[in-house]
């Protein structure tokens, strides 16, 4: 290799380049209901219409599978997945409280680290709350991508507890029901009709852990995880009546 040449890029490096900005874009129509729960995908379709071959699609459909938002069946393709049951929501908020509520009780003993950066993460989550209230309550004035924002920002500050739990295995468990967390944003849709609580009862787990209340902020957390169960479910059920 002479001294002025460039190496060129691994070919494997551009094709998952390629292939994860497949996958946002396609988690993006999913979660904008651009396409709609419980209608097939073609790959080569959605490869025409993303200007793509269909071998990154296909990537990233197997990626999506993994979130629970697409399905695949033998000999008939990929499906997008109906939205969770009221069931099924609580089972999942069921779960995190397991390992939630096992990593704040860890969390709360190393306040020191904790806080810090949790206060960090409660500020982006009220940030990104006061741009969507400056977009007024209409939810067609949401974007997918500023839900996803929000999304994001609101499971950041669950995130941070769970790094400074101290145990690599609760954060592995908690990253792997987050796979399944997408369709609870998928049945939210556009109106997040709990923001303002949800950040109030964050609120409420960072001030017990700064007052070093390790006690309260377990039992802060317990309070916030029913809220978002019974909230999740009572959206469903609305939408359902609305149908």
């Amino acid at each position: 290799m002479t001294a002025d040449s460039t190496p060129s890029a691994p070919p494997q490096l551009s094709r998952k380049i390629l292939r994860d900005d497949v996958y946002d874009t396609l988690l993006e129509m999913l979660l904008d209901s651009r396409i709609k729960a419980g209608s097939s995908l073609s790959i080569d379709a959605l490869a025409r219409q993303l200007g793509v071959s269909p071998t990154p699609v296909r990537e990233a459909l197997v990626q999506l599978e993994h979130t629970g938002l697409v399905s695949r069946a033998a000999l008939k393709g990929y499906r997008v997945a109906p939205p969770l049951s009221p069931e099924q929501m609580a089972e999942l908020v069921d779960a995190r409280m397991v390992v939630e509520l096992a990593a704040i009780e860890r969390a709360a003993g190393r306040a020191a680290e904790v806080v810090p950066a949790l206060r960090a993460a409660h500020a982006r989550h009220a940030g990104v709350i006061a741009e969507m209230g400056a977009l007024g309550d209409d939810s067609a004035h949401h974007t997918a991508a500023s839900m996803r924002r929000y999304f994001d920002a609101d499971w950041g500050f669950h995130t941070v507890i769970m790094q400074s739990s101290g145990n690599r295995y609760l954060l592995q468990m908690l990253e792997g029901l987050g796979t399944h967390v997408h369709r609870l944003r998928q049945a939210v849709g556009h109106g997040v009709s709990d923001a303002s609580t949800a950040l109030h009862e964050h609120a409420e787990i960072l001030y017990a852990l700064e007052s070093e209340r390790p006690q309260d902020a377990v039992e802060a957390m317990r309070r916030h995880l029913q809220g978002v169960r019974c909230r999740a479910v009572a959206d469903e059920e609305n939408a359902d009546h609305a149908d």
